[in-house]
């Protein structure tokens, strides 16, 4: 007894399947967690380490170095993705092997962070302690703009903080972060002919202002039986008190400190990053939400927590949202249902119209009875409803009904003839059940590759690869299962008048046309193999002229404004020029509104979006339009604006785009020790690239070199004055910004007290001379022109940047057009043409690069996915001729994916290679039915007559396959992430359908050598 039989013979247990799965789909889609885009790890982690006052070469030689070192010693390593060495400060990025998941990479991060605490000691003093950065996956899917005229930023911080207290005890919310703030600072400012006229020098204001305000343990008393803590008065409770501070002058007077210096409380004068939403000074509060949550139900929470506290939000203050994931989500999914609701009407309408009511409506019910057991199972395995996911549902349902039809159509066919229904059961589905079996793991199998990924690309569409896994599987059960049981209980016996012949199921108009031209193929074997041969080859040279691409942009209406000023500028002037940008890009028609983050990227509010790291020379403006369509009008308008009215700048303008990838296209790296030798080679790809008409945005990534002020500092003077090169530095700092001689503590708030010249004397360069500087021989301070022989502006490079410890300059550029590919198939050829001194290495970062690891990751899986599926066809035919004539069949496809792609302007894109992966599934899945339907039928009759009578019986099996995928694939073409794909899959499986019901019963006669009737 086969499963078929088995269903039919045992109503109660079908039904109960039939039941558990119905409701399990209905209830799973309602519980299961909803996102915009599928997760995936991002396994990087940055190393961020001070070294205050160094030089970019010392901080290179002195701190990245040694941590590079010992990055290497980890196996788990896969790259030293980027160091950055900037005076002052190293940002290492480590990337990590593929192979490693999410649940490993807590563990290699603490590993990484005793690696580095091994190695510390080999740090210079004065080095900070290494910073490990490892929260990429927070990604603030709530992004919200806080911001009130009139309102400081303290007072924004206050409710901001009062907000985090109270968002961050949602339930589903992982994470609140604040963004934006201003830091706070005590300057003490006194001019410096009164510190030379009182003998006060800046050690002696250090001393006085750290000893007054330090925390300190001044013991306890016992008081009878009670022990009572000390704790004495004198700590400053106000600014104020600072000024009453009483110092000596040279004279042994005692001078109150506000009586010669002017204390103040204010905002640092050069902040490090600023936020202006729709131009009005903000913060951002960021919302991270805990992963594998209903994104969407924690949005529902956290708004309605929003709309409770707006009571507590001043008058005049708002709160304005950059970022709504939930609600983005919400849209996406309703889209996407829409979608999928839309190719299941038109499945089921293309099975009505073809097989009739009854047998229409039993494989229509059998579809979304597999629809319900998969979301069932998603749910069960932790698949979010998302981007791939319901792609993949889309993908699959024109491939469910494959197994559905041939059973029904079976059935159908026996039941009309009189057969019983459980022995129709049994005959159907024993014919055709190993058949359809190994079918439906081939299909599943030409997916298996994605599954088998490791690339971060590989990780984002691995969903696509588990939800036609469980869908495809759970199609061939209910086939087997269901559909008998359905066919059982609708189908009936026709009744026939007395003496009326039988009805030949095969004598309708389509069958008559396709067997006329399948007689004609199989007479004219030579010429059908000759024309399929010389299509072939034409496609492959056709297929040189399709577009390549990566991954499009996002559906979003939303796009990014770089503003690049020179390397060095002051971040006051880089907020002036991005305002004034963002002020013209909101008076154009359809902006919503603009959001302006200078000194640095917003926080990651999509896990596509990579901030850019912290640079005063850097401004980015979020845009925000009523409509998508208006982004790419804007954007010229944008540039054309920016090109000529602010010459300092160099624009940057980029869509939000699907899946990983990086910021610049197309990025030419160089290698090798010499810095200048670096600049020449990248200057040299960089004039190549702007000779291309098509290339934009050409620049480098270390930027320009910086003015350096150096002091030329007198060793022999200063060794009988007793200076040293560490007080001449204090004296230049407090001369220049301010140095730090104490903190302020205002309760949660720790304010750096800041001693400075007056600001009339930090307005020169040449007032520099004047500063003072304390001679411990002399006991007094004495000018800086006594220790320094003057000053000199020299140029250096503000950074140096190296990948995998080898120095690295990458030239970049974007092309005005969508896809990268064109422009990157002319440069290729001349900037590797550029001559290398010994040494030096070039190799290709950019969409290519992320192309070809996430290409070579698919590619590197495909074998074994292809082997197994060679296996699978072998062991269904226990012979090789058959298999040999599927995998000849294979190839062909690319007749009909090269005409779609290149008739609809279509590219080939990552979906697109996936996309011919499931088209050779599909293909060996029909190729299998038809071949094993030939062979049973030859064991009965003439070869010739075989080959016909199978080829008609399984078409309209196979047609009905072809016509329910393609058409349920319309709905997709609107989606520009699925827009390839669905062009590779439609035109794609059109053509190899006359493939399966022309050339192969052709090649089957040829390797049989069937022999034509006479």
């Amino acid at each position: 007894m086969n499963l078929g039989e088995y269903s039919v013979k045992n109503k109660v247990n079908s039904w109960l399947l039939v039941l558990l799965m119905t409701i399990g789909g209905v209830l799973a889609y309602f519980e299961m967690g909803k996102l915009e885009d599928p997760a995936f790890t991002i396994k990087e982690a940055k190393i961020i380490t001070s070294y205050p006052g160094a030089s970019p070469q010392e901080v290179y030689d002195e701190v990245t170095y040694h941590i590079e070192d010992a990055v290497r010693l980890l196996g788990q390593v896969k790259r030293i993705k980027r160091s950055v060495t900037r005076e002052g400060l190293s940002d290492i990025t480590i990337e990590f092997k593929d192979e490693y998941t999410s649940a490993e990479m807590p563990g290699i991060y603490d590993e990484l962070r005793r690696k580095i605490a091994d190695n510390k000691h080999k740090l210079p003093p004065g080095a900070g302690e290494p910073q490990i950065v490892d929260d990429f996956a927070d990604v603030y899917g709530g992004f919200l703009a806080l911001n009130g005229k009139g309102y400081t930023y303290r007072e924004l911080k206050d409710v901001a903080d009062n907000l985090k207290k109270q968002l961050v005890l949602v339930p589903g919310v992982r994470k609140v972060s604040i963004d934006g703030d201003q830091k706070e600072v005590v300057y003490v400012q006194m001019s410096r002919s009164k510190m030379a006229e009182l003998g006060i020098d800046m050690a002696t204001i250090e001393n006085l202002l750290s000893s007054q305000n330090l925390v300190s343990d001044s013991g306890r008393f016992r008081v009878g039986p009670e022990y009572i803590r000390i704790e004495p008065t004198g700590s400053f409770k106000h600014v104020s008190e600072i000024e009453d501070l009483l110092i000596s002058s040279n004279d042994k007077k005692l001078i109150r400190l506000g009586d010669v210096a002017q204390v103040t409380r204010e905002y640092v004068d050069e902040p490090t990053k600023l936020i202006y939403f729709n131009g009005k000074p903000s913060l951002t509060i960021g919302i991270s939400m805990l992963s594998g949550k209903n994104v969407v139900e924690v949005g529902g929470l956290i708004a309605d927590k929003i709309d409770s506290l707006q009571n507590q939000i001043p008058l005049g203050m708002n709160l304005d949202i950059i970022y709504d994931q939930p609600t983005e989500v919400d849209q996406s999914v309703a889209g996407f249902v829409t979608n999928t609701v839309e190719a299941l009407i038109i499945v089921v309408v293309v099975l009505l119209a073809f097989m009739g009511l009854r047998v229409g409506l039993i494989i229509g019910a059998v579809l979304l009875i597999t629809v319900a057991g998969t979301l069932a199972l998603m749910h069960l395995y932790g698949i979010e409803l998302q981007r791939i996911s319901l792609g993949a549902l889309i993908i699959a349902l024109g491939m469910l009904v494959d197994n559905a039809i041939v059973v029904a159509e079976g059935m159908m066919i026996r039941i009309k003839r009189g057969v019983p229904a459980l022995k129709a059961a049994g005959e159907v589905v024993g014919a055709n059940g190993w058949a359809l079996l190994g079918g439906t793991a081939v299909g599943i199998l030409a997916f298996a590759a994605i599954g088998m990924s490791q690339s971060n690309t590989g990780e984002f569409t691995r969903s696509l690869f588990y939800v036609i896994l469980i869908s495809l599987s759970l199609s061939w059960v209910t086939a087997v299962s269901t559909t008998p049981l359905l066919c059982a209980l609708l189908l009936k016996k026709e009744e026939k008048k007395e003496g009326e012949e039988e009805k030949d199921p095969y004598a309708g108009a389509g069958f008559v046309i396709y067997k006329g031209v399948l007689t004609f193929a199989l007479k004219q074997r030579l010429l059908t193999i000759g024309v399929i041969v010389a299509m072939f080859l034409a496609s492959v040279w056709g297929f040189g002229f399709v577009k390549n691409a990566f991954f499009p942009n996002a559906n979003t209406p939303m796009f990014f404004v770089d503003v690049w000023e020179v390397e060095g500028t002051d971040i006051r002037q880089t907020r002036d020029d991005t305002l004034k940008v963002a002020e013209f890009i909101r008076e154009q028609e359809g902006v919503e509104w603009t959001a302006s983050f200078i000194g640095g990227g917003a926080s990651r509010f999509s896990l596509v979006y990579t901030p850019q790291d912290s640079t005063k020379a850097y401004g980015q403006i979020i845009v925000r339009t009523e409509t998508r369509e208006l982004i790419a009008g804007l954007q010229q308008k944008i540039d054309k604006y920016m090109t000529e009215n602010i010459d300092s700048i160099e624009p940057k303008i980029k869509s939000l785009r699907i899946g990983p990838g990086r910021d610049s296209k197309i990025e030419a790296r160089f290698a090798g020790p010499d810095p200048e030798v670096l600049r020449d080679l990248s200057a040299q790809a960089e004039a190549i690239m702007h000779a291309d008409p098509e290339a934009k945005e050409v620049r480098n990534d270390w930027r320009q070199p910086v003015k350096l002020i150096k002091p030329i500092f007198n060793e022999q003077v200063a060794r009988q004055l007793g200076v040293t090169r560490t007080e001449l530095t204090a004296s230049l700092r407090a001369a220049s910004e301010g140095s730090q001689v104490g903190i302020y503590r205002d309760g949660v708030r720790l304010l750096p007290i800041y001693f400075r010249a007056d600001a009339s004397e930090r307005q020169d360069v040449s007032q520099l001379m004047d500063a003072q500087v304390y001679s411990p021989v002399l006991q007094r301070t004495v000018p800086i022109a006594q220790v320094v022989l003057g000053f000199e502006t020299v140029w250096e490079d503000a950074m140096i940047r190296g990948r995998d410890r080898l120095t690295t300059i990458i030239a970049s550029a974007n092309p005005t057009g969508e896809l990268a590919a064109p422009l990157f198939e002319r440069l290729k050829p001349q900037i590797e043409s550029i001559e290398l001194p010994p040494g030096y290495t070039m190799d290709w970062g950019g969409e290519y690069e992320d192309s070809a690891e996430a290409q070579g990751a698919l590619f590197s899986a495909i074998p074994v996915s292809f082997i197994m599926m060679i296996i699978v066809v072998v062991l269904l035919f226990g012979k090789v001729r058959q298999p040999l004539i599927i995998w000849i069949t294979v190839p062909l496809a690319i007749i009909g994916i090269t005409a779609g792609l290149l008739l609809l302007n279509g590219a080939f894109d990552f979906m697109a290679l996936l996309g011919a992966l499931s088209l050779i599934g599909l293909l060996i899945k029909n190729a299998i039915v038809l071949l094993e339907e030939i062979d049973m039928q030859a064991e009965e009759k003439p070869l010739y007559d075989a080959i016909i009578d199978s080829s008609i019986s399984r078409m309209r099996p196979v047609m009905l396959a072809a016509c329910t995928t393609i058409l349920g694939m319309i709905p997709l073409l609107g989606d520009v992430f699925f827009v390839n794909m669905s062009i590779t899959v439609m035109f794609g499986l059109g053509f190899a359908t006359i493939l399966t019901l022309v050339f192969i019963p052709v090649m089957y006669a040829i390797l049989f050598k069937a022999k034509n009737p006479q």
